[in-house]
């Protein structure tokens, strides 16, 4: 099955190639944990927390046209290209699948196939194992990628979003993150073996019987079996105690196996949250209010920039975004505010700055019926009121706008104090 549908590949003689190697696939240099940082339980639970919050940022069209004013999602067909990006996935799981790739190699890609009128029609997240850069002759950039299977598909790069971290030196391609963390996912794998081995050497023989005078194979076999079934057992009746004659001597066999201590792995992990830009609150959902927006602003919110962007770029034509049309992806921060912080947003509510339904969602709550228009307090709608009224004033009829905004003041003081009586 074709997972992309038609493809339409450019087999163009390159004049210069860029290559990455995704750090999801095996390499020599990776042997000791297999390079797949994805099977690591460390590198998974250090990234989860960046892949849900970006898989829960919600999509949307706007067309900010000053002619026609501000519109949320008024075509149809972007709307359900954000929700519903392609027939085996939504778009929160394409988002998910794109962010696990982004926090893995630095890269991820999104395929757009567009109709025969060149409009977007479905996104496909690119599973690829390695990317190349291909220029034409013209200059123009294409992208090639090889699958798991082993086919590959090349693709014009206007046709791809493109999200990349640590954009250093390549032109094209976010900086690989196998040098920076490989040797720290190498300490974390011979750990781990020393522990298992350390385990295993604890079945090994503990002592030796060194007997005094020659003696066959099968009667050494039979004392030392004699000696294990009296004192070793469980069931032995000698209660652990032991004891030989002269003709043998008993000597204890100590274990040296190393194990690291727990600083030096808790140290290990905390190098390798850092190089994520996490921490162990984060991790383990254990954060406060203050401490989850610190996060959110460092390590988030810089890939939500960069997807109202690469987003925009991609699905419009710059005719389209010359006429204000964009894609924003929201985040609903607030679920994670505390409910003292929540209900302090009730004077945004009232002063039209958030919906009724917007500032229902943060409590998780469901929306009402006209809740999403925005409301103003009495008194903030006579600010209004008494500015028409300024504007529509002339000296024909001024000693009459008069009159009209002193009933508007005396109208907008009584409805604040029954307000604040309430």
């Amino acid at each position: 099955m074709k997972l992309f549908g038609k493809k339409q590949t450019r087999n163009r003689e390159p004049t210069a190639k860029e290559g990455l190697q995704m750090l999801t696939t095996w390499q020599e240099r990776y042997y000791a944990w297999d390079g797949k940082l994805y099977e690591s339980d460390i590198v998974r639970a250090c990234i989860r927390p960046k892949v849900k919050a970006i898989g829960k940022l919600v999509g949307k069209h706007i067309r900010d046209d000053p002619a026609g004013g501000l519109k949320v999602n008024p075509d149809a067909r972007i709307r359900f290209l954000l929700e519903e990006p392609n027939p085996y996935m939504t778009g929160q799981m394409l988002q998910e699948k794109a962010a696990n790739q982004l926090c893995l190699n630095n890269n991820a890609f999104i395929l757009i196939i567009r109709d025969e009128n060149g409009l977007p029609v479905q996104l496909y997240p690119v599973p690829c194992v390695y990317a190349e850069a291909v220029y034409d002759a013209g200059g123009h950039l294409y992208l090639k990628f090889q699958y798991r299977n082993g086919k590959s598909g090349t693709f014009a790069y206007e046709d791809i979003i493109h999200l990349r971290q640590d954009f250093n030196t390549d032109d094209v391609f976010g900086e690989s993150p196998a040098k920076a963390i490989s040797q720290m996912m190498d300490v974390i794998g011979t750990i781990d073996q020393g522990i298992i081995k350390a385990i295993k050497n604890s079945g090994i023989i503990r002592w030796l019987l060194k007997f005094n005078s020659s003696m066959r194979p099968e009667d050494i076999k039979k004392n030392v079996k004699s000696f294990v079934d009296d004192y070793l057992a469980i069931e032995s009746e000698t209660f652990g105690a032991a004891g030989v004659d002269s003709k043998a001597e008993a000597v204890r066999i100590e274990p040296k196996d190393y194990v690291p201590n727990a600083a030096q792995t808790d140290r290990t992990i905390e190098r390798i949250q850092s190089f994520f830009n996490t921490n162990k609150k984060i991790v383990q959902s254990n954060y406060t209010e203050d401490e989850w927006t610190a996060y959110y602003e460092a390590e988030i919110e810089p890939v939500v920039v960069q997807m109202h962007g690469t987003y925009t770029v991609g699905l419009f034509t710059r005719k389209e975004r010359g006429f204000g049309n964009k894609i924003v992806f929201e985040a609903n921060n607030l679920q994670c505010a505390s409910l003292t912080t929540k209900l302090a947003f009730q004077a945004m509510v009232d002063r039209g700055a958030m919906t009724p339904n917007e500032w229902r969602e943060t409590m998780n709550m469901a929306p009402l019926v006209g809740g999403d228009e925005p409301i103003r307090r009495l008194d903030t709608q006579v600010v209004n009121l008494v500015e028409t009224a300024l504007k529509n004033m002339n000296t024909e009829n001024c000693h009459a706008t008069a009159d009209i905004i002193k009933g508007i003041l005396a109208v907008g003081k009584e409805g604040a104090d029954g307000e604040d009586r309430h």
